[in-house]
């Protein structure tokens, strides 16, 4: 598996298998969802959200996460991963060969209860069942820090309070810890101000970051994490997503944008551009409706 051993070298974890399709009113079958990781496999990206273990009847879309989880398999120098919201998610997760996987707890007690019902202090508790149990059995465990800037309900979230909830989850054993702008409404200054805190308390290597475009701000949010030291970025190719909380929001910041920023400013991917500009167009068929970020537009336009 890729490490960030060289500063120069970006990390993108694509999660549009999982976080981008999961919003769409498109179900796609267990063979297209295949062809779709496989694809971004082909493209160079080495981390791959891949589904989630949740309860079909809630998400339709990450149904038979399992059975894709089994078909993909392992594969050397490569790092596929499932969300995970309690301990049977992780039990299934683990039945079918899955090795990486991630837990959310929000950074307020409304956002929990409006999303998983259960109080911050569950699902912290929750969230340190999974980490200690995977880290007992050599399961790496990503914790992700949802609202990290600012909540749908409560505003603006505290950075010292973040900082403390992020203490707590390292020191449970997270292998990562993924702070997530959930809604897209971060801005560079408090990316800058939270990020380089964190990467002095915890290292900036155990450190990630999600980001969703929805005011327009998801790359200069990027930008701003990298100049914090951050070498790891969740992204989603074409753009793909968005959320159930920011309606009209334009979903997560796009896989071949942050590439393109990463590879303007002398980091390297690893990720063959044209090759996922492929995998836009093959997921845009796969939904039936156009879907990239500008890179793709610019790029695509340009090739003709």
């Amino acid at each position: 598996m890729t490490d960030t051993g060289s500063a120069d070298k970006v990390i993108i974890n694509e999660v549009g298998p999982r976080d981008g399709l999961q919003s769409q009113d498109v179900e796609l079958g267990l063979e297209q969802r295949f062809q779709f990781v496989e694809a971004l496999l082909g493209a160079g990206l080495e981390h791959i959200e891949m589904g989630s273990f949740v309860s079909p009847r809630a998400v339709p879309q990450m149904a038979g996460t399992g059975d894709l989880a089994r078909r993909l398999g392992q594969r050397a120098g490569t790092q596929l991963s499932a969300l995970v919201p309690n301990m049977k998610g992780y039990e299934l997760a683990c039945e079918a060969g899955v090795d990486t996987v991630a837990v959310v707890v929000s950074a307020t007690e409304t956002m929990n209860q409006k999303n998983i019902n259960l109080s911050m202090d569950e699902t912290m508790q929750v969230a340190q069942a999974v980490i200690e149990r995977g880290s007992a059995e050599g399961v790496r465990v990503q914790a992700y820090l949802a609202v990290a800037f600012e909540c749908p309900f409560e505003g603006l979230v505290d950075s010292g309070y973040v900082r403390a909830l992020a203490a707590q989850l390292m020191e449970y054993g997270a292998s990562e810890l993924v702070i997530a702008d959930t809604i897209g409404a971060a801005n560079p200054g408090q990316v800058k101000h939270l990020m380089t805190a964190l990467a002095d308390e915890h290292g900036a290597a155990r450190l990630a970051c999600h980001f969703h475009d929805t005011r327009a701000l998801g790359l200069a949010n990027v930008y701003a994490a990298l100049e914090s030291g951050i070498r790891r970025f969740d992204s989603s190719v074409g753009g793909l997503g968005g959320c159930p909380f920011a309606p009209g929001a334009k979903g997560n910041v796009a896989t071949e944008d942050v590439v393109m920023l990463c590879e303007q400013l002398g980091y390297t991917t690893g990720v063959d551009m044209p090759a996922l500009l492929n995998v836009v167009d093959l997921i845009s068929d796969m939904l039936g409706r156009p879907q990239g970020g500008r890179a793709h537009y610019w790029l695509s336009r340009n090739a003709a």
